[in-house]
Order: C-alpha cells, then structure tokens, then sequence
C-alpha cells in the first residue's frame, strides 16, 4: 500500500533539485522528423538556473563532449558533460571512434554501447501493416544491411573480439570515463559489467532501457557486481497509476484513480517498488528528455521527484539517486 508522506510540495520538489545532476539529457539539434524541446545551452541555463549542478548531454549522432565544450565556454558556473554513443553512424564497434570521442572536446566522460543501434533494439522494431506488426528488417532489407549488419552485440560465451577489446581496454586506460551499456540486452548488460571488472574498476551503469525490461533479482545481480541501475521518467513518460485523486482529508481514503478495479501493476509505481527493493544507494534517477513533446528536462526531473514523493520515496533516498550517485559516476563527490 502506498503510503503518503508528510510534507509533500511544490516548494520540496524544487528543493530537491538543488544540487543535482539528470545524467541523461537529449537536447537538440537532432534530425527534422524528431524536433528537440530545448538546445543545450537553454538545457544548461534552464539546469543552473534550477539550482541544479551539471547535466549529461547524449546524442545520437554525435560526439556530445564537443558541444559539452562549447556550452561549457557560454554557461557559467555549471557543468555540462558528454560522451559517445556507439550508433551506426559510427559503423558500430568502432574503437577509432572511441579513441578520438577520448580526447575531443572536453574529452568523454562516458561511452555508450548503442542506443537504438544495438542488435537487440533494432531487430525489434518495426511497423504495423495490416495489422500485423512486421520487423523493419523485413520490410527494407536495405535495414538490414545498413543498420542491423553494423549494430553493436557483446558476445555472451565467447570472449571479445578485437574492436570490443580495444574499446574496453580505452576505457580501462581513462578511469574517469564510464560505462553505460546502452539498449543492450539484460544479458548483454550482464557481460559488460563481468568484462569491465576484468579490464579496470571503471564505474558502470545500466541503461534504463535495459532496468525496464529486467527482472528485480537480475537487477540486484548487477547491482551486486558493482553497477548503478538507471531509471529515466522517459521510459514511462506519464505519472499514469500515481495517486492523483485525493478528495478525502481523511488519509486512508486516497485513491490511485477513479475506475480502477485493481492495483497499478506497472509504470513508475512499479519502478518506485524496485528502487525500494533494490535500494536508492543502487539507483539514479534521470529523464531521458529532450523530445518537443515532453516538457523541459529540468521539469521533468522536478516532476519525477513529486512521483517519487508520491509513491513513498523518501526525500533522503531521492537526494541519494539525483546527487549523490551521479556524483560518484561522475567522480565529482570530493570535488567542489
């Protein structure tokens, strides 16, 4: 049962996200067919203007760490970062692109084995057609050769190939780069945590893509081998089966919404309850915003901490995933 808290309000939201960092932000520019909400100096300005610390830029095409470094020389006090992310338009499993993301710019701060450029998401997507839902693959067998033939799998027996070797050991030779594993799959996510503890003690986390499609005790595995668990608002992107509709004073009257015939059984009530189970000290939470659709990044991070808040997560367990973990995946606890 959800349990309210005292004390929940605007003004606490907006305090929590002092001194914060969303580690997953998506501003523009991007491709026409997908318009972005912000560019990222209005993402940063919007962040420091919040009172937040820093925030991570992702692009997909893109090495973000060179405009990290232009934001970075137009944004005063404030701290914008980036990294690569192994797509396509790299080829892949790229260690040229790696070695170079490394040093450009401000340098990465995280490399990234793919977003919709893994094997495991790009072999999923697809189109309905009559009805019926027909992979891309086998509609355009040009996708196959120009995307799926140079999309990123980690080898999950076997051990890495000579691009994958090069990269890890790259990453392994800058401490202060992390890993994210990108839209891998949970057993790929798996391997790249007992690969990386192999190659160097770099910081690691998985994707939120991946912590929505896995199981609790597959999370608290990889949490156990030393992983931080994303969980981006994105990846719900409504406060759908929250408790919104409290017409009672009475406390033990509040409702989840008017209709249901059952709990929620999924969506942030059902990410509330992992974080809880797995424990905040395992967690960060992000929003993978950017999309013109959403709203900004810096209101959606304040409204995923009034979700939290809503379904019972503590303001110290939401300070720990908005500040105090992307601090150490940053390595940015001792530094002021």
């Amino acid at each position: 049962m959800i349990a309210l808290q005292e004390g929940r309000s605007l003004e606490l939201t907006h305090e929590l996200l002092q001194g914060s960092i969303d580690i997953h932000v998506h501003p523009g520019p991007h491709l026409m067919s997908s318009p972005r909400r912000v560019d990222p100096f209005q993402a940063a300005q919007q962040a420091r203007d919040a009172g937040m610390r820093a925030i991570v830029l992702l692009d997909v095409f893109e090495m973000s760490n060179g405009t990290a470094w232009l934001v970075n020389k137009v944004v005063p006090d404030f701290e914008t970062y980036g990294g690569i992310i192994m797509n396509t338009v790299y080829g892949g499993m790229n260690p040229r692109a790696v070695i170079t993301a490394l040093y450009y710019g401000d340098g990465a701060k995280y490399v990234s084995f793919g977003a919709h450029s893994t094997y495991y998401q790009a072999a999923k997507e697809g189109r309905e057609v009559d009805g019926k839902f027909v992979p891309l693959s086998e509609l355009y067998p040009k996708f196959k050769t120009e995307e799926l033939d140079r999309s990123i799998r980690i080898p999950i027996e076997e051990e890495p190939g000579p691009e994958l070797d090069e990269i890890l050991q790259l990453i392994a030779d800058h401490p202060h780069v992390y890993i994210d594993t990108g839209h891998v799959s949970v057993e790929e996510s798996r391997r790249l945590i007992e690969l990386m503890q192999k190659y160097g003690d770099n910081k690691i986390i998985v994707s939120s893509s991946v912590t929505k499609i896995a199981k609790t005790e597959e999370l608290k595995e990889q949490a156990a081998m030393g992983a931080f668990l994303e969980f981006s608002l994105a990846a719900y992107t409504a406060p759908s089966l929250i408790p919104l509709t409290h017409y009672y004073v009475e406390k033990e009257y509040s409702s989840i919404d008017e209709g249901m015939s059952k709990p929620a059984e999924g969506g942030v009530p059902l990410m509330a309850r992992q974080i809880q189970e797995l424990g905040p000290e395992n967690c960060i939470i992000s929003t993978d915003f950017g999309r013109y659709a959403l709203s900004t990044p810096v209101e959606g991070l304040r409204q995923f901490v009034a979700c939290l808040l809503d379904l019972g997560i503590a303001d110290d367990d939401i300070r720990t995933m908005i500040k105090t973990n992307p601090e150490k995946l940053l390595m940015l606890e001792n530094k002021d």
